[in-house]
């Protein structure tokens, strides 16, 4: 499959994301909660919650990285730019957009309603 031609290079705006992911998985720390004392029930639950969160941005950013490794890959193997679903084109639109996508918008919509 050819590379899209809406945009000059997509390897580097997949090596500038990946980079991007790289950063924010390095800087997310997620600090454990300290010992809970009586009157704290508040600061506590805000701890909970922003622990929660930020494990939740951390395993975003994982998969995250993974569909742009993904996305690296097909583009080695000469597959970037095809639904790995159905086959279709993904759409140079969609790509442009979105360079790590893998699915073309038909078979992203099914997934969601899945």
């Amino acid at each position: 499959m050819t590379e899209p031609t809406a945009y000059l290079d997509p390897r580097a705006a997949l090596l500038a994301e990946r980079e991007r992911a790289l950063a924010e998985l390095a800087d997310a720390e997620v600090l454990a909660p300290g010992q809970i004392t009586y009157g704290s029930q508040a600061a506590s639950a805000t701890h909970v919650f922003e622990q929660q969160r930020d494990l939740a941005l951390r395993d975003h950013n994982r998969l995250h990285l993974e569909a742009v490794d993904a996305a690296l890959a097909r583009l080695d193997a000469g597959t970037f730019g095809a639904c790995t679903s159905c086959g279709k084109p993904v759409g140079d639109d969609r790509l442009a957009a979105l360079p790590w996508a893998a699915l073309c918008i038909d078979c992203q919509r099914a997934t969601k309603h899945r």
